[in-house]
């Protein structure tokens, strides 16, 4: 699985294309022909896949029970707005104007890169979503992590 690590602020061009940096690029497999596949997210924000990564995502979600009402709902708002994207010859991304309203992204843009995909946000909504609490974070953490055994000695500590 790819791991994609990094923050960046960037800038939509008139045409709502987005150029992607030298340093997120860097860690996009070449075998990856330049492909994409952005999609809405769970929050306000777009989700930028790798193709092969898309593939994979793609892969387990068609191992869910298709019988499910719920599993039918999931995979139909999950693949709502997926758009195959490939780069231009300036490295740069054209992102359908309907996911940029969904996200409500005009100009200014954080990527947020972790895991497999890609966050694009609006900027002063992520920046609002994170906050400056750091106070927050830290019972954020526990709470999701917490319960893991990170010492390597046994405590849940």
């Amino acid at each position: 699985m790819l791991h994609l690590i990094g923050e960046y602020t960037c800038k939509l061009d008139d045409k709502g294309r987005l150029a992607l940096p030298a340093g997120l690029k860097r860690q996009v497999p070449t075998d990856n022909n330049e492909r994409f596949v952005i999609n809405r997210g769970f929050e306000a924000c777009l989700v930028l896949y790798p193709f092969k990564e898309w593939e994979e995502v793609v892969a387990k979600i068609a191992t869910l029970n298709q019988y499910k009402a719920e599993v039918r709902q999931f995979v139909r708002h999950f693949h709502r707005g997926a758009t195959e994207l490939q780069l231009d010859s300036a490295s740069r991304l054209n992102i359908p104007n309907h996911l940029l309203d969904y996200a409500g992204i005009d100009r200014e843009v954080v990527l947020f890169a972790h895991t497999n995909k890609i966050e694009i946000w609006n900027k002063q909504a992520y920046e609002s979503m994170l906050g400056n609490d750091p106070e927050s974070f830290a019972h954020l953490a526990e709470q999701v992590m917490g319960h893991l055994n990170t010492t390597g000695n046994g405590n849940n500590d």
